[in-house]
């Protein structure tokens, strides 16, 4: 086949693996197609985390209309595993069905896999073609990658604001800026990251559910950080049916307060700080050992501003509204912002410019 065909099989895997969003983490997304004579026989994604990975899928779909693949091609997106975990090892899987060409875009980064299935593979005879699209499917999986490699979730701030520069006014308030169109894209995002987070001063003027609505999806863990744990015990996240997905970070509190979101159902960690400043890394490898890959930092400036110093975000989704308030607050404070965007894409979002890029920071310092 040529190098043409493997990435076009390689974009149909993207695509299978991409209907995964939101329901395999901390697991990778993956796609796989196996193709017999030119022709795709077989197509499956990772579903959901502990249920049967897209190799096995793809390859139950193929025996469902051929018996025997011998001679096939499988694509997929990511190295096959060859350990036992929740699921037995696919680079086994993939040798018992006779499929001798494996098409993969890159290495597993977790230790247990990385090498290890592609040797499987090519012990047993299997012809291995590593790299296809590798670029793509390292951006494609790049919460995993950040995960796995670092210990650490992987961030993205969202951030709306004014064509003048503010997410809010001088009281705080700032409901609607984007548009409708922008504000489903946000319900689309959250579904996909395990968690969302925002500060106390969001948590208490905003008053926001921080749930999926316009979009089919799950819904994402609720963070709030709040020093002094100040949020008032009637915000709506320590109140609905999702309350006991609200993980709060705090310095001090009374033990009255602590004991009343606790009845709630409200998941409480206190953590060490500096006049009620938490260092958010401490907060990261936390929500890391709960197996939270990923997190959406929804506001406010003080949250933004203490990430992009600490240097602990990784992406940017910024929607720039036509709107104008002529002052209030701005998004990292007054200051010259400590990073650049490198821009990935933009486009109009029911009247907004919505920005997806990557957040660069100055190096040496």
């Amino acid at each position: 086949m040529s190098c043409r065909e493997d990435e076009n099989w390689m974009r149909e895997c993207f695509a299978l693996a991409s209907k995964g969003a939101g329901n395999v983490s901390p697991n990778p997304l993956v796609g796989a197609v196996i193709v017999l004579h030119g022709r795709a026989v077989g197509k499956g994604y990772h579903k959901k985390f502990g249920a049967p990975h897209a190799e096995v899928n793809a390859i139950r779909d193929a025996r469902a209309h051929h018996a025997d693949l011998s001679g096939a091609t499988m694509y997929v997106n990511l190295e096959p595993c060859a350990h036992y975990g929740k699921t037995p090892p696919c680079a086994d899987a993939i040798v018992r069905e006779g499929i001798t060409r494996v098409v993969v875009a890159m290495g597993d980064p977790n230790p247990l896999v990385s090498g290890k299935g592609i040797g499987v593979l090519r012990s047993a005879g299997v012809k291995v073609v590593s790299g296809i699209l590798r670029t793509e499917a390292e951006k494609f999986n790049d919460k995993f990658v950040k995960y796995i490699t670092t210990g650490f979730p992987f961030v993205a701030l969202k951030v709306a604001h004014t064509s003048d520069g503010f997410i809010a006014k001088n009281d705080g308030t700032s409901k609607w800026i984007s548009s409708k169109e922008s504000r489903k894209i946000v319900h689309r995002l959250r579904s996909e990251y395990d968690a969302v987070v925002v500060g106390r001063g969001t948590a208490a003027i905003d008053n926001p559910r921080l749930t999926v609505r316009s979009v089919k999806g799950r819904n994402p863990f609720r963070v709030v950080i709040d020093g002094m744990l100040r949020t008032p015990v009637d915000a709506a996240m320590f109140n609905d049916k999702f309350r006991n997905r609200t993980i709060v970070f705090f310095g001090d509190a009374g033990n009255e307060k602590m004991d009343e979101l606790r009845s709630r159902g409200i998941q409480l960690a206190q953590m060490k700080h500096s006049e009620g400043v938490i260092p958010l890394a401490d907060i990261l490898k936390v929500l890391a050992g709960k197996g939270i890959a990923s997190l959406l930092v929804e506001g406010g400036q003080s949250i933004y501003r203490q990430f992009l110093n600490e240097r602990l975000a990784d992406k940017i989704y910024l929607f720039i509204s036509p709107k104008k308030f002529g002052e209030g607050l701005s998004a990292f404070g007054g200051e010259k912002p400590p990073f650049r965007i490198k821009r990935e894409s933009i486009r109009n979002t029911g009247g907004d410019s919505f920005i997806e890029g990557r957040i660069l920071y100055p190096k040496g310092k």
